[in-house]
């Protein structure tokens, strides 16, 4: 099932670039975030059924459109069909990086079905503390899963690589989101990446948060980060021996 796929400019500079990346929204998350921005499509079901080789022409479409790359977004739980879909599309001329969009709760199985075929990953790192991530997203091994998962993707692509224009052609990209009272767990976040996958790892720092879905249903996380967990967030992030990404201006 898909909720959308359209031309998207709202990705980091390297992502999105000057024409957009071609976006496919998958419906569905394997995560059940109480504060979730998209959850009439992770949560409620909304989008479309179709055929992998309606899918493959979607991809063909946004090529056509002079797309950058195409963008799966919450793909984990489709990735059998996604593969399906994407040889259908390499014979109907396909030829754009992929982009792997998660919440980086994926299975080590299902990457390492992706493994040579998937161009630039680009996951979240939500949680560095297991009761929180079960409290706001009901899953109970957030941490050890994520933290594999990213092992992986950078064991596939290694760091991030751009083009003469500042396009990724391949690597990885992570995404942390701050939460209101350092529920996201940063600085512990910030500190596994820089020794345990790459001092040179890119890190796009996200300061977008704000309540939505059931999040009124939880005091912790029912209002907008202030500018001050902005700039705490920055500090561990420097602090931690990291230096290359984006910041999103809470």
């Amino acid at each position: 099932m898909i909720s959308s796929g359209n031309v998207h400019f709202g990705e980091e500079p390297p992502i999105s670039g000057t024409r957009g990346s071609g976006t496919i929204f998958f419906t569905g998350c394997n995560l059940r975030c109480i504060y979730c921005q998209n959850f009439p499509i992770s949560q409620l079901g909304h989008g479309l059924e179709m055929t992998t080789k309606y899918l493959a022409e979607r991809m063909i479409s946004l090529q056509s459109r002079r797309c950058h790359n195409i963008n799966f977004v919450t793909p984990t739980h489709f990735v059998p069909q996604i593969l399906e879909a994407l040889s259908f599309a390499r014979e109907m001329g396909f030829d754009l990086p992929l982009v792997y969009n998660s919440s980086g709760y994926d299975s080590i199985e299902a990457l390492r079905l992706l493994d040579g075929i998937i161009d630039v990953y680009l996951p979240d790192m939500r949680y560095s503390d297991d009761r929180v991530a079960k409290r706001l997203s009901s899953v109970e091994d957030y941490v050890e899963v994520n933290q594999e998962a990213i092992r992986e993707m950078y064991r596939q692509v290694g760091n991030l690589v751009t083009d003469e224009e500042g396009l990724a052609k391949k690597g990885l990209l992570i995404r942390h989101l701050i939460l209101p009272f350092d529920l996201a767990g940063s600085k512990k976040t910030f500190r596994f990446i820089k020794e345990e996958i790459s001092a040179l790892a890119y890190v796009s720092l996200m300061g977008q948060y704000f309540p939505s879905f059931k999040a009124k249903e939880d005091v912790s996380i029912e209002r907008k980060i202030t500018h001050e967990e902005y700039e705490q967030a920055k500090e561990s992030f420097f602090e931690s021996g990291l230096t290359l990404g984006w910041m999103q201006e809470a």
